[in-house]
Formats: C-alpha cells, structure tokens, sequence
C-alpha cells in the first residue's frame, strides 16, 4: 500500500484524526497547541483555537462537536459557538486529557495524563448528553486510543506504556466491564498510541517511535503493517466517501527541527477494508 502525504509538517503534535460527513470531511488535533484543524476538499486547512489543550474531538448529532480541552469538555454549537464545561480538577496539579471517543449510546470519554507523565496519574472520564460527568477507570498513565466494535459488544483501549491493547466488555447499563488483554505490542515495535476498528472488526493501532500502523485481526493476530515515513505516528480513522481511506497523524513533539523532516505531517493509506462511521455524541 502507498503512503501518500497528505499536508506538510504544520503540527506540533498531530492527534486524534476523525472523518464526519457532519463536517464535510476530517478534522484532528495539534494538540498542545490547542487547535482543531479541517481539512478542505481542496487540501486547504484551517484551524480553530479551543484553548490551551485540544485532546479529542467528535461530532455532536445536532452539529458541532464536543472537545475534550486541557481539564475538561467543551461543547461547539452548530453555529460554532464554544462553551467550555466546568473543569474537572484545579489547574496547579500537572494533569490534561488527552484522547476519547463516542460510545455506541452516544456518552463521550476522554482520558488524562500527567504532563510528566508520571505512572497512575491519568483517569479516563465520561461525559453524558444531560452534561454529567463520572469516572470510568483510575490510576492509568497515558490514556489513549479508544474505539468500539462495530456490533458495540467490545471497546479497545490503550494505557500506552503497558504495552498492550486492551478490550472491555460494553453494554448501555454496565458501561466497560472485564478489562483484558486483546494484544501486546512487542516494545521494540513502537509504543501503542490512537486506534481504529474497521467494518469487518480489525484493530488498527499507531505505534509511536514505531514508523507504523499495524492491523490485528478480531482474534488479535498481525496481519498488516504499514510503514510511514516518519516515527512519532500518533493515530489513524477511516475516512472519504467509502470509509476506506485511512488517514494517518504524526508528531514532533521532543525532536529537533533537523530530527524526522516529515513529522507532523497527515499521511493516507488507500486500504482494503472499509471502517465504521463516527459515533457521535449525543448532547
């Protein structure tokens, strides 16, 4: 499969790549720089300031979107207006989120981290359409990549530094129970970081300091490896009008400016495979 880039480097730290018709075609982040960039039919970008942290974002099923900022949630109306919930913890604590996705009932998580990343820091949060907010998972370190099945039975997840995809168990009342492992990421392969499901139930996971995004199969065995041309690769969605594009961050947070010339650039894969359309959120 070729890898095709799709703009320069013009992120710090590209993050959290979705693909709505809600919008009319991909957004993600640079994270620590607080925006949420468009990608236009043309290839035109725009960004959005939404504050000091943009961790995830997703659309919202009366328009807009729902952001997950730097201690926090933030609501995009239809007409772009910006409303920033209350903060979930002080701001002296060292502690921002990070990555999150939809739920099939329409509830948005998003997951923190310690900006020095000290184990156990993080908590994976949930936010609900009536603006409620509750704990899901404590004592995690880099809360990452989070996506369901396409049936809804089972979530993916990654708390990056143990190495391994995780998968839970998911109904309406229960939420995520049975955490177990789905598959260890070999340390010498990169670190586990975002993560997709495409339409026949394949897990594709970015693989920091891993140059790659790598396929598992439902039954957790590699099947497919796609080598990028730069190392620091972030996260994938499935994207364009089929579902079958897979577009591709990447980030230079850390490098040298002569370090990696094509980090932080957005990179896509023409694959096989459809995905699954964005879940979204339900307020």
């Amino acid at each position: 499969m070729r890898v095709e880039q799709v703009t320069d480097p013009i992120v710090y730290h590209g993050e959290g790549p979705v693909w709505s018709p809600r919008w009319g075609g991909l957004r993600w982040v640079d994270m620590l720089a607080g925006d949420v960039l468009s990608l236009a039919g043309d290839g035109n970008v725009t960004r959005r300031h939404v504050g000091d942290v943009a961790a995830a974002v997703r659309p919202r099923r009366q328009g807009g979107a729902v952001i997950g900022v730097e201690r926090g949630f933030a609501l995009e109306d239809a007409d772009g207006t910006l409303t920033h919930l209350p903060a979930l913890w002080d701001d002296d604590c060292g502690i921002r989120m990070n990555e999150g996705g939809c739920d099939p009932d329409g509830r948005f998580y998003c997951g923190s981290m310690a900006y020095d990343k000290r184990p156990g820091a993080g908590t994976l949060y949930r936010l609900t359409p009536d603006g409620s907010v509750a704990v899901i998972l404590t004592g995690v370190t880099i809360s990452n990549g989070l996506e369901w099945s396409a049936d809804g039975t089972h979530a993916y997840y990654n708390d990056t530094p143990t190495q391994r995809i995780a998968v839970f168990d998911y109904d309406s009342e229960s939420g995520l129970t049975g955490q177990r492992t789905f598959v260890t990421v070999p340390a010498d392969a990169g670190r586990p970081d975002g993560l997709t499901v495409d339409a026949q139930g394949g897990v594709w996971v970015a693989l920091n300091n891993g140059s790659a995004v790598r396929r598992y199969s439902p039954t957790g065995a590699l099947d497919e490896v796609i080598e990028l041309p730069a190392r620091k690769v972030t996260a994938c969605t499935f994207g364009g009008p089929h579902l079958d594009e897979l577009f591709i961050t990447t980030s230079r947070e850390d490098l040298a400016p002569s370090q990696d010339p094509l980090a932080g650039s957005l990179f896509l894969v023409r694959v096989d495979v459809s995905g699954l359309p964005v879940r979204e959120f339900a307020g």
